[in-house]
């Protein structure tokens, strides 16, 4: 959908021609959101901005679906790119109302299609229209308004958006909630979306794809997975930091590393009975018990096991915590901390007991990616010598 094509900025300034952009190449296909991610001045927003020409290129081209914009008319093209700046930009003298139809009128939408994309837009992004769209920026929180920024630029259904640093300005409760919302609202809009942000925790949660800068130039152009297992150079290693193993925890889901192979007890199995089945599951403490419709409703542990006569129903604890399948291995890992353990039960939506998720599960997961590239990275000569 964008495609970059030697996209270049050259800035004249009293002490000669700086580059700002040097001969930028890269594709974002249809639907995916790239995220341009690099240290202040690297040259991330001058490309953004020479995409719907805000900055003029010194040299190169920009496609859209395949249509070099180069000869298109200025004000056509940016109505045809939403747009959302991290100050926002909303009118102050309008209504939301009126800032959220500002393109639609100018593409020349009758009032009644532009009053009810207007409401359509507030339904999308957790507002009330009776409640908000009388009213005036003003009167709206900082996170409110990011939001019709947002709604804004989506209003008039463009196939590409351009956002810099949009969240940038939101206090990290409220920004975690918008992430979260626009991330909802693009599987459903699916919308091509070039991000500009220099939080590389922003970067992992929001992009199909990563592109670093540094000082004008693109270095590494990498899905978030494959950024983080393998940065092209040190450059990249320390902008991601030493702790880009655990980064990649938020991009795991349970499901890719849970095992089916779980252990339980009913409540009329004897403490016996449990303690033989804890022994067949070495690697853990305790089992847990499940009722008729197998959701988890507490554990035997071995020491009660070993040492008491009974039935489970009568000497459980509460099970600590459960895990979903499309959790990410961040939250597992933050639970097991939190409850000191080593395995977690993992339930489906109805809450059934479907598996289980190990510490030892997880570090073989992040760890198998990490020892692969090493072997790709290699030479036969290295190879040789090891």
């Amino acid at each position: 959908m964008i495609q970059l094509d030697n996209l270049t900025k050259v800035f004249d300034t009293p002490k000669g021609a700086v580059v700002a952009a040097d001969h930028i190449s890269m594709e974002v296909p249809a639907g995916e959101i790239c995220i341009l991610l690099g240290p202040s001045g690297c040259g991330k927003t001058t490309t953004l901005k020479m995409i719907n020409r805000i900055v003029k290129p010194t040299s190169g081209k920009v496609f859209i679906d395949g249509e070099d914009t180069t000869g298109m008319d200025t004000q056509q093209l940016r109505r045809n790119l939403g747009y959302v700046i991290q100050q926002i930009g909303l009118f102050p003298n309008m209504t939301i109302e009126e800032n959220i139809t500002v393109v639609p009128k100018l593409l020349g939408w009758d009032k009644a299609r532009y009053r009810e994309r207007a409401r359509e837009m507030m339904a999308m992004i957790a507002m009330e229209p009776d409640a908000f769209l009388k009213r005036y920026p003003s009167e709206l929180s900082g996170g409110q308004q990011q939001r019709i920024g947002v709604a804004r630029a989506l209003a008039a259904d463009p196939p590409v958006m351009l956002m810099d640093e949009p969240f940038g300005a939101i206090d990290p409760i409220n920004r975690t909630v918008i992430q979260d919302e626009f991330l909802k609202m693009q599987q459903e809009l699916n919308k091509t979306i070039m991000f500009v942000s220099h939080d590389i925790d922003e970067a992992i949660k929001m992009g199909d794809r990563i592109a670093v800068f540094r000082e004008g130039k693109l270095v590494q152009y990498s899905t978030p997975d494959d950024l983080l297992a393998a940065p092209k150079n040190a450059f990249v290693e320390s902008f991601l930091g030493e702790d880009r193993a655990l980064k990649r925890l938020n991009l795991v889901k349970v499901r890719e590393v849970v095992s089916d192979e779980i252990g339980t007890v009913v409540p009329g199995d004897t403490l016996e009975t449990a303690l033989a089945k804890i022994d067949d599951f070495g690697y853990q403490n305790s089992i847990l018990m499940v009722n008729d419709q197998r959701q988890p409703v507490g554990l035997i542990t071995r020491a009660v096991a070993r040492t008491t006569r009974g039935y489970c129903r009568d000497h459980f604890q509460n099970v600590p915590a459960t895990v979903n399948l499309d959790d990410d291995l961040r939250k597992v890992a933050s639970l097991m901390f939190a409850q000191d353990t080593t395995w977690l039960p993992c339930v489906d939506d109805d809450g059934r007991v479907c598996g289980q998720i190990t510490q030892r599960a997880m570090t073989h997961h992040l760890g198998a990616r990490f020892r692969a590239q090493e072997t790709n990275d290699l030479t036969p000569d290295a190879a040789t010598k090891e």
